[in-house]
């Protein structure tokens, strides 16, 4: 990663997502990390703290929930900006993952200029923390 670029994370064991993600960061200044699975992306998460981490809550091995929770035990993670991308948007997952501190929540399908706005406002916010949903 370059100094002056932001890296983002993106675990979606959906290749359209992931693929709509490369698209849609390809001239922003982000270096894009994808990861298919919850195990690749913490394999590489133990070690590295990117500065926004986009996080699909439905995956076949283990759910984005479960992961962000294994995540948050790690010191390096307690405070990482986390995005979560869902298709189904059910209240009892809003309400787990705003207890886990996730900033919001990204609705499926969405558009390249979504995701450009969300990570533009995202790490040029003073107050990040202020969560939208």
């Amino acid at each position: 990663m370059s100094e002056h670029q932001l890296e983002v994370v993106l675990v979606d064991d959906n290749s359209v997502v992931r693929e709509l993600f490369k698209r849609s960061t390809k001239d922003m200044s982000v270096d894009l990390i994808a990861y298919s699975s919850a195990n690749e992306a913490m394999s590489y998460l133990k070690e590295n703290k990117p500065n926004l981490l986009f996080l699909d809550i439905i995956m076949p091995e283990k759910d984005g929930l479960t992961f962000l929770q294994e995540l948050r035990r790690l010191p390096l993670h307690q405070d990482t900006f986390v995005i979560m991308i869902t298709s189904k948007d059910y209240t009892q997952d809003r309400i787990l993952a705003k207890e886990m501190g996730v900033m919001e929540f990204l609705l499926n399908p969405m558009s390249m200029s979504s995701i450009k706005d969300i990570i533009l406002e995202y790490v040029n916010n003073d107050n990040p923390y202020e969560t939208r949903y």
